[in-house]
C-alpha cells in the first residue's frame, strides 16, 4: 500500500446532531436452532429504531491529531458503547466469548478531498442477554463527513454477511454450564444520512476499500500479517524459494469472531 505524507484534521460542528436508525432482522439460521428454542434470540430486534446523539458521540470515533490516508487510530470506547445500546442495552468490549485478544476498536481514514473525508472502522464487541451472550463476527463500518460544514453525512455501522456471521452462549443448564452456537443474522446495523454521498467523488488522496479493511485487520490479528496462500500455490513456491512448507488446516475464519 501507498504510503502518503499530507495530513489532515478531522472535526464536527459540536452544535450538531446525527438521527440513528437502528435495524435487527429475524435470525434466520442457528446450527442448533436456538434461534427457535431460545426466547431471547428468537425475539432479537432493535432497542431503539430511532435515535438523536450529538455530534460528540460521533467525533470520539476520529481522530484527536491530524492523519493521513491509511493511518489507523482508536476509537473512544464510551462512544462505541453509547451507539451499540440501541441495538442492546447491554453491549460490551472485554469479550466473553472471543477473549481478551479479540479486543479493539479502530478507524482508519480512508480517502479525503477538499469537501468529504471518508474513514472506515471495525469494531469487536458483543451484546449480554438476560441468559447468555450475542457476539457477533464484528462491527465493520464506515463515516463520511462533510469538511466544510463540519457533519456526518453519512455513516453506518453493520454486521457484515457472511455464511456465518455470529456466535452466541447460553446458559440453558444455569451458570456452570454454557451451550454454545453459530449462525447468521442477515441485518444487524444502525446507520445514518445518505447512501451513495460518494458515488461520483473524485479524490485528492486514497485507498481502496479492501485496503482499509485489510490495515484495520491488522490491528486486531497478528495472523493478517501472514502472506496466507494456498497448498497448490505453495508447492509451486517452495522449490522455487527453497522453503519448506508450513500447512495449516483450520476449522473457522482468521480474521473475524464467527468462529
Amino acid at each position: 500500500m501507498k504510503n502518503f505524507n499530507s495530513k489532515i484534521t478531522l472535526n464536527l460542528d459540536s452544535d450538531a446532531e446525527v438521527s440513528v436508525k437502528g435495524f435487527i432482522a429475524p435470525i434466520e439460521y442457528t446450527q442448533r436452532d436456538y434461534h427457535v428454542d431460545w426466547d431471547e434470540l428468537a425475539n432479537l430486534k432493535a432497542a431503539e429504531p430511532e435515535k438523536q446523539y450529538p455530534a460528540s458521540v460521533f467525533q470520539a470515533f476520529l481522530p484527536s491529531e491530524p492523519v493521513s490516508v491509511g493511518e489507523c487510530w482508536q476509537i473512544e470506547e464510551e462512544a462505541a458503547l453509547t451507539l451499540l445500546r440501541q441495538l442492546s442495552p447491554c453491549p460490551q468490549l472485554e469479550l466473553e466469548i472471543g477473549g481478551a485478544d479479540s479486543y479493539g476498536l479502530w478507524a482508519c481514514l480512508r480517502a479525503y478531498n477538499d469537501a468529504f473525508a471518508e474513514i472506515m472502522f471495525r469494531i469487536h464487541a458483543e451484546f449480554v442477554l438476560e441468559k447468555g451472550w450475542f457476539a457477533p463476527s464484528q462491527f465493520a463500518g464506515y463515516m463520511v463527513i462533510d469538511r466544510l460544514e463540519k457533519k456526518v453525512v453519512s455513516f453506518k455501522m453493520y454486521v457484515p454477511d457472511a455464511t456465518l456471521n455470529f456466535d452466541v452462549r447460553w446458559r440453558i443448564f444455569g451458570d456452570e454450564r454454557r451451550a454454545a452456537d453459530i449462525g447468521f443474522c442477515p441485518q444487524m446495523e444502525l446507520c445514518a444520512g445518505a447512501k451513495d454521498v460518494l458515488q461520483d467523488a473524485k479524490f485528492a488522496e486514497a485507498i481502496t476499500e479492501e485496503e482499509a479493511l485489510h490495515t484495520l485487520m491488522l490491528c486486531f490479528y497478528k495472523s493478517a500479517q501472514i502472506n496466507w496462500v494456498s497448498l497448490e500455490k505453495a508447492l509451486e513456491l517452495a522449490p522455487a524459494l527453497q522453503k519448506p512448507i508450513h500447512a495449516i488446516s483450520s476449522g473457522g475464519p482468521l480474521a473475524d469472531e464467527s468462529c
